[in-house]
């Protein structure tokens, strides 16, 4: 061993320094590194790490979308519904304010006119045609209605008069239908007429005033109520009750006579509750 060591002395020196040499450069290439097989294995496996990293960062991105989508539809659902009901609270405060006011003013008519009986009925159907313009309420002989009553809004202005009545639902012609006919007053003159429906004015709810006195002098904007008196002078209807205005007077066909065109008093169209006078 001491022959081998002694001969080969310089060569086992050279190799030494080589290996010295060699470990000192992979050393400086590698920064540091001792184990230069470590770091090319995690050289090769960076990229599939940093791949599998974006992949879950992907993943983890579209479930926190579905989530916060999900979560904002719910909102949005939950925003409707609450949207609904605030819109069904204020419809019902609405209807009972318009309600009130319609009590109030039938409180007022009871006090101007407390001589009449009422009875009090909701509309339920409309009936309008070339021929006819109808009512029908959901009140009818159980509750006293007879034909020839008279119906009223909560102002007391005539809505029309009951025709035909059922036990628990009536028809009436309203003030435009080409059937009405009853006596009339010119408010501002005391001055008498007859109030009749027209069938070329009933498409525009219209009606007219007919059998004008002489010298009759209308104005337009004249009120113009029910006298309470039909042909033969009988007492039929209330008086008093308003029942249009004076739009224009015109002549007519004959050219021999005027009559005016009167805009009834009430809203036809707007009525959702009516009043009917079963007793006066």
């Amino acid at each position: 061993m001491k022959d081998f060591f002694k001969n080969n002395g310089i060569l086992i020196l050279i190799i030494a320094l080589l290996i010295s040499l060699i470990t000192a450069v992979l050393s400086f290439i590698f920064g540091g590194i001792a184990n230069p097989f470590a770091n090319l294995a995690g050289i090769v496996a960076t990229p599939f790490r940093n791949g599998i990293q974006a992949v879950t960062a992907w993943g983890e991105g579209i479930y926190a979308d579905a989530f916060e989508r999900q979560a904002l539809e719910e909102e949005l659902a939950a925003l409707k519904k609450e949207n609904a009901m605030l819109k069904d609270q204020a419809r019902e405060g609405e209807a009972a304010s318009q309600e009130n006011e319609r009590l109030r003013d039938l409180l007022g008519l009871r006090e101007e006119r407390p001589e009449f009986t009422w009875v009090d009925a909701k509309v339920t159907a409309r009936g309008s045609s070339n021929w006819s313009s109808t009512l029908t309420i959901g009140k009818g002989s159980h509750a006293g209605i007879e034909p020839g009553n008279c119906v009223v809004d909560q102002y007391g202005y005539l809505v029309g008069i009951v025709d035909q009545v059922g036990l628990n639902w009536s028809t009436l012609i309203t003030v435009v239908d080409a059937d009405l006919e009853l006596g009339g007053l010119i408010a501002r003159t005391d001055r008498a007429a007859i109030i009749e429906g027209d069938f070329s004015l009933m498409s525009q709810e219209r009606l007219k005033l007919t059998y004008l006195p002489e010298n009759a002098q209308l104005l337009s904007g004249d009120t113009i109520v029910t006298s309470g008196l039909v042909s033969g002078g009988s007492a039929t209807y209330p008086s008093g009750l308003v029942v249009g205005y004076v739009a224009e007077v015109r002549t007519d066909v004959t050219g021999m006579s005027d009559y005016a065109v009167l805009t009834p008093a009430t809203d036809l169209g707007s009525l959702e509750q009516v009043f009917v006078i079963t007793g006066f």
